[in-house]
């Protein structure tokens, strides 16, 4: 199975690598969110390699009603992560592809078409970026750490935008970075390359396979109080453990969803 996760997460890259730069067709969901014929066609040609194999899974995919066949497997699928980026030529963006069994994420795969990165996790057996295991930072101090976080589609309309976690982090840490794709955020956290990420009012397709991802390099991934993350909640904290417990004190001082 995550040899067919890999290939369906190379198929998507593929589709969006043919159409990065290029003319799309731009529609929108909302004011600030976007949806294009890029993701429609990665995620079709995702869902068509994985059906193909396991026609009786389910599917939860950000873009599309895939049905429903009352599977202990599921599929969670983003097929462009990042797509703000994407529609402006900024090759910050990814696919996201999880399999939750008996509602357990049990492997993972984020690949950035654009770098040629794919970090990859099945559960019990480690984290990986081609090839290579991946570890968590091993930053002790939060005034010391890098941060991610990105801001909720709603952020004009509602004052539970993050804009006030952003500012308490940015007074905290060393420095904040606001990327744009929830799943290479995470997925950075595996990495080293981040110390820390936390954002709200995500989707499932946004954290399913970067959590499992994360807890495989050794890092710890939560909600905003420290509890267990469910995936179809509405808040994320990753971190290489170290400084979970002082980001989880800056956040109980903003607003939550």
């Amino acid at each position: 199975m995550l040899e067919i996760a890999r290939q369906a997460a190379l198929e998507g890259g593929r589709v969006l690598m043919q159409k990065f730069g290029g003319n799309l067709r731009v529609d929108h969901k909302g004011a600030t969110d976007l949806v294009t014929d890029a993701d429609r066609g990665a995620e079709e040609a995702i869902v068509a390699l994985i059906r193909g194999k396991f026609p009786r899974h389910d599917i939860l995919a950000e873009e599309g009603d895939w049905g429903r066949c009352e599977s202990r497997y599921r599929w969670i699928i983003d097929p462009l992560d990042g797509t703000t980026n994407f529609t402006h030529g900024f090759p910050w963006f990814a696919v996201s592809i999880a399999l939750e069994v008996d509602g357990e994420v049990v492997l993972g795969v984020i690949f950035n078409p654009f770098y040629r990165e794919m970090f990859v996790a099945r559960k019990g057996e480690g984290a990986f970026l081609n090839d290579i295991q991946l570890r968590v930072s091993k930053t002790a101090s939060l005034t010391e750490s890098l941060l991610a976080t990105g801001f909720p589609y709603d952020r004009k309309e509602s004052r539970v935008n993050n804009y006030d976690h952003f500012v308490h982090f940015q007074q905290a840490a060393q420095a904040c970075r606001r990327p744009g794709a929830a799943s290479l955020d995470l997925a950075y956290v595996a990495a080293g390359r981040l110390d820390g990420y936390w954002e709200m009012k995500l989707k499932p397709w946004d954290m399913a396979a970067g959590k499992l991802i994360v807890e495989e390099a050794g890092g710890k991934v939560s909600d905003f109080d420290g509890g267990p993350l469910d995936i179809y909640g509405r808040e994320c904290l990753a971190s290489n453990g170290l400084i979970h417990g002082a980001m989880v004190e800056v956040l109980q001082k903003g607003e939550r969803p």
